[in-house]
């Protein structure tokens, strides 16, 4: 009796009161638990890109990709509005790309679409250290290299150093990987050194896309 003294009478008398206290526990928990789940996964690993994702995904082709330490696992961007956005992260320790080519369409009032495209690569690779790519499509003829697939996410080794997801979630690595007409959807690019041999970037009007 002395503890409910301390409390409000309507939280304690009242049935109202009752109602009021566990609808508030029902709105403020899920925030809580969001909060808490957040910074777990900050702590993890779990948020792949390191930079808030814009609203538009774009689009990358090869003729082919060759790389050395190959990791894949899912994960989570961020975009400015603090929205989730599922993925599967791509990571390559040494990548060489063949014909690279991205685009990315965006719709303005009045002008209509804008495609940005740009390609590399066409003579000499494009060559990529730590690569990393949110994606959420890929396709492609794959070739890998003693691949492991079912790895726990957290134990990853053979990609790139910070290349490892959350503890019980499915993954696979490969010591190296083949794809030749590879085709991708992806929300962002992180990359510790990035060479492209030839790059040529333009913008015009209409939907012009890699694929």
């Amino acid at each position: 009796m002395e503890d409910s003294q301390h409390l409000p009478d309507n939280a304690v008398n009242s049935p109202d009161g009752r109602v009021r206290w566990r609808r508030f526990a029902v709105l403020t928990l899920p925030a809580v638990a969001v909060t808490a789940g957040l910074g777990i996964a900050l702590a993890q690993g779990a948020l792949a890109a390191s930079f808030a994702v814009s609203g538009q995904q774009f689009k990358v082709s090869a003729n082919s990709l060759e790389g050395e330490g190959f990791a894949q696992y899912g994960s989570v961007d961020v975009n400015a509005r603090n929205e989730l956005i599922p993925v599967a992260v791509t990571a390559i320790k040494e990548a060489k790309l063949h014909s690279l080519c991205q685009s990315v369409v965006t719709t303005l009032p009045l002008i209509g679409d804008i495609s940005l495209n740009l390609t590399a690569g066409q003579k000499d690779p494009v060559e990529a250290s730590n690569l990393f790519v949110d994606a959420t499509q890929l396709s492609g003829d794959a070739v890998f290299s003693n691949i492991e697939i079912g790895r726990d996410a957290s134990t990853l080794d053979k990609g790139p150093t910070e290349a490892v997801g959350m503890q019980d979630l499915f993954a696979q690595q490969a010591d190296s990987v083949t794809i030749s007409n590879l085709h991708q959807t992806a929300w962002a690019t992180n990359a510790g050194t990035f060479k492209l041999s030839g790059l040529n970037m333009s913008i015009s009007k209409g939907k012009k896309e890699c694929f």
